[in-house]
């Protein structure tokens, strides 16, 4: 008669490599039981990840488009100076968040944008309060806008002097401090 041999180990309903012969040499070890699906297993290559996507870095591109949201940003900060009478912080904000969000969507990861977001941020606050005190001005004295901001530049910049106050600057921080983030957070996000 001929005897059969159990197999030793937990049952096979169990287990399913607890029958399974004996890896050669050779061959790559059988993962162990509780490996998780994507690890890489011993003996077994593992393959470098590939990028999710082409990573941008283009500078020149950046800063036009932050120059171009700096523009933009600074007409619309004008206006709302023009007719409120007021700086408004929210609006400072929102200039250099145009401006960073531009610069870091265009131009991708540079490591310099970010500053050179910051000076287009500082120079569209300065140019949209020169703006809005161009506004005033015409409203004021009854003169059309581009009279008074073109041909009384001079006047419209000693306005702004004497309306200055710490305040202004703060709005100028405000818009850089923006400005950085928002080109590193949108230039990160591509």
């Amino acid at each position: 008669m001929s005897e059969s041999t159990q197999p030793s180990g937990p049952p096979v309903d169990a287990n399913p490599y607890a029958t399974a012969p004996a890896a050669a040499a050779d061959q790559p070890p059988v993962p162990p039981q509780g490996a998780p699906q994507h690890a890489p297993q011993p003996g077994f290559p593992v393959a470098p990840a590939a990028p999710a996507g082409p990573v941008r870095n283009n500078f020149p591109l950046g800063l036009v488009a932050a120059i171009g949201a700096g523009v933009v940003s600074a007409i619309l900060y004008g206006l709302i100076i023009g007719l409120t009478k007021h700086e408004i912080g929210y609006a400072a904000v929102g200039v250099g968040f145009l401006v960073g969000i531009a610069a870091g969507r265009v131009g991708g990861r540079s490591q310099t944008l970010p500053v050179a977001s910051v000076i287009v941020s500082v120079a569209a606050v300065y140019l949209g309060q020169l703006v809005g005190e161009a506004i005033m001005g015409a409203r004021l004295t009854g003169l059309s806008f581009s009279t008074i901001f073109f041909d009384h530049f001079d006047a419209v910049q000693e306005g702004w002097k004497a309306d200055a106050d710490p305040l202004t600057f703060v709005f100028f921080a405000i818009a850089a401090y923006v400005a950085f983030q928002s080109t590193r957070k949108a230039g990160h996000g591509h």
